[in-house]
């Protein structure tokens, strides 16, 4: 009965973290539009960093790897700060609620095609079966069948970019996992992250803090410490006790948090192109990883 509370707990505190993920996206839209995207990137990595040192240190995290495990650290710091200027940039361009549809949906497909061809993951029938229909639900994400290769354009392609590099830099923690701790290895890619954002940012004064509005400042510190360090360490915590085979249905609750915030903010309408799409991607990623749950048992 204990496991159960517990269980349902962490479940409770992943779902509050995918939902301040999603949140993000909205948050990112609004800091975007109050500065830039070289600048957002930067701040947003900047404060996560800063906020989640002590975060390791209350956990005891080991902070300890081997020179492969770093090198892995240094690849995921590198697409991390491109998938930071990419995620700016496409909010400053795209919609917060479609952005965080499209790239939470798409993901997920694409890393598992990428394990595959990689990591010489094997997959059963089934797992073809999902495969298939996460394809077709990123089809209809993009609207290929409606509007063909429309989807190649400045709004979209920053946010199709992001899911690539997220599902690049999904594969690399895969790896990097048994070489160092989640949270070591967050703690050392944050701070990658930061300085390369920090380098393209230079140029446009990011320590002039005058320079950004009262808006941009509370946005980007609220989407540092909040989406950014507390949802990540619940993120790390809660998947450990609920299972590493559930983590991926839970990504699915962060297109809802992006969606109703951008509804709230900016009265962005859900096209239902992107709720079928969404729907489809959800049902894949379930019947993926249906045969990992009942190995479990």
């Amino acid at each position: 009965m204990d496991n159960t509370k517990n269980t349902a707990k962490y479940v409770i505190w992943m779902i509050i973290a995918m939902l301040f993920w999603g949140f993000a996206w909205t948050a990112g839209k609004v800091a975007a539009e109050h500065s830039n995207a070289e600048v957002a990137a930067f701040w947003r990595y900047a404060i996560s960093f800063l906020s989640i040192i002590p975060v390791v240190l209350l956990l005891k995290t080991p902070l300890k790897t081997d020179r492969i495990g770093f090198m892995y650290m240094v690849g995921a710091g590198v697409l991390t700060s491109l998938f930071n200027y990419l995620f700016f940039a496409g909010l400053s361009h795209g919609q917060a609620g479609y952005g965080g549809t499209m790239v939470t949906s798409l993901a997920p497909i694409i890393t598992y095609i990428l394990s595959i061809a990689m990591l010489g993951t094997k997959v059963s029938s089934r797992q073809i079966t999902a495969l298939s229909i996460g394809i077709f639900g990123a089809l209809i994400l993009l609207r290929v069948p409606f509007d063909g290769f429309a989807f190649l354009n400045v709004d979209s392609s920053y946010f199709l970019g992001c899911a690539l590099v997220w599902a690049v830099i999904t594969v690399i923690s895969q790896k990097a996992a048994k070489r160092a701790h989640l949270m070591f290895y967050t703690l050392v890619v944050f701070g990658i992250t930061t300085f390369i954002n920090m380098l393209f940012a230079l140029p446009y004064r990011p320590f002039d803090f005058a320079a950004y509005d009262e808006v941009f400042w509370w946005t980007i510190l609220f989407i540092g410490v909040i989406p950014g360090t507390f949802s990540t360490a619940l993120y790390f915590v809660s998947a450990g006790k609920v299972g590493a085979h559930r983590t991926g249905v839970f990504m699915f609750i962060v297109p809802v948090g992006a969606i109703v915030s951008s509804w709230v903010v900016y009265d962005e309408s859900l096209a239902l192109s992107t709720l079928i799409g969404c729907l489809l991607a959800f049902a894949a990623v379930i019947l993926f990883n249906m045969k990992k749950a009942s190995d479990r048992r």
